[in-house]
């Protein structure tokens, strides 16, 4: 059959710039993990084709805000940079342009349920590996394949419940809670962008490719430090923490004049210096909280001293005054004031374009530096320029 793709589907690898320049991924993944994973190769130099159904990816739907009519801000957050391709694989000859693609393409990201791309012919051990021994596959999942859970939906909040995340944040008043971002898909998608990358290193060792799996389960579960190892060394289950760390009482949120704070006082020369700060150097020479075994045993008094000392100050100032002297703190900011800090601009942590705004990269090369790319496509915007029909009949 004569698969009606265009004989230069894919960009050309000479024109691309960034640290996996040209490489070449086939995105038919949705919602955060993978669509974050790819855009992130995007931002540094990968040419990546989002395939997507007539629907399109679940999070151009989910407004408002929406960009325009059928896109979503969300949407917005994790797709620049790619091409979308409108493509139904439920259809034979749909299947067969995913297979064309894959004959120059390096990387294919998929994250339906376990089994599906099986059904389809499309499997990795089965299929794939074979026709395509160069290809890295990465297969993003709730719980993965094998085991009690293998091939069930998982999603980011899901999970947040079921490997103890939520045990761990919120407080008395609040109870267990999530996460206020899904910071289980996310991680996935920092864990796929890592297992990719270390494929293609390792493919120029090995000379083929392999597959990468990355499962939400696993990276909740790898999110639970000190808890984990806490209730490992101690037999005793860790409980609601809220803002409060279990290991280092005077890592807290703090009450102030004019708002709150957090402060990161880690070791005791830097509590010494604090209270100093702050005209408390009682609080310092007191035998309760002289070390941080005996602040941990008086925490709930040491954390009443310190919200009453920190009452006449403000949050900025302080804040500034005591990282001048080596002291983390940082007033609490909402999101808005977070992102008008003159550090985003320094850092370059915020794209604002006519066409595109969006955050910044957070992975930095000073031979190779990312730039993010166009703005994220329309549904099927880029069939034309891929395929040699307008549309899949």
């Amino acid at each position: 059959m004569n698969v009606p793709i265009h004989p230069h589907a894919w960009l050309d690898r000479d024109h691309a710039t960034g640290s996996v320049a040209g490489v070449r991924i086939l995105d038919l993944s949705r919602v955060v993990a993978g669509p974050l994973c790819s855009q992130m190769l995007a931002d540094h130099g990968a040419d990546v084709i989002k395939v997507e159904s007539r629907l399109g990816d679940e999070t151009r739907h989910l407004g408002p805000p929406f960009i325009e009519p059928g896109q979503a801000a969300y949407f917005s957050a994790l797709n620049r940079g790619k091409r979308s391709l409108e493509l139904d694989l439920s259809k034979h000859d749909d299947r067969a342009v995913i297979e064309a693609l894959l004959v120059q393409a390096d990387v294919l990201i998929e994250n339906f349920v376990p089994g599906t791309m099986e059904k389809w012919g499309l499997g990795y051990e089965a299929s794939l590996s074979k026709k395509f021994p160069q290809l890295i596959y990465c297969g993003i999942s709730g719980f993965g394949a094998v085991g009690p859970l293998g091939g069930q939906p998982g999603y980011d909040a899901v999970l947040q419940a079921m490997c103890g995340l939520m045990s761990i944040n919120g407080d008395i008043n609040t109870g267990p809670m999530r996460t206020g971002i899904p910071i289980v898909d996310i991680v996935t998608g920092y864990n796929a962008f890592a297992g990719i990358t270390m494929a293609l290193l390792a493919r120029a060792r090995i000379g083929h490719g392999q597959r990468v799996d990355a499962t939400l389960f696993d990276t909740a579960l790898s999110l639970l430090i000190p808890h984990a190892v806490n209730w490992m060394a101690s037999g005793k289950t860790p409980g609601l923490w809220g803002n409060a760390h279990p290991n280092i009482p005077t890592y807290n949120r703090f009450d102030v004049g004019d708002g709150q704070m957090f402060l990161g006082i880690l070791n005791d020369a830097q509590f010494v210096k604090f209270c100093k700060k702050i005209g408390r150097d009682d609080l310092a020479i007191d035998p309760r909280f002289q070390t941080n075994m005996s602040r941990i045993e008086n925490r709930e008094v040491l954390h009443q001293a310190m919200d009453e000392a920190l009452k006449p100050f403000t949050r900025a100032e302080l804040c500034k005054s005591l990282m001048d002297i080596g002291i983390p703190a940082g007033p609490v900011h909402n999101v808005a004031e977070a992102l008008e800090q003159a550090h985003v601009v320094a850092r370059d942590m915020r794209v604002k374009r006519p066409d595109y705004q969006g955050l910044g990269l957070p992975i930095k090369l000073s031979a190779t530096p990312g730039q993010p790319g166009r703005k994220p496509p329309k549904l099927g915007e880029h069939n034309p320029e891929i395929l040699k029909r307008d549309k899949p009949d």
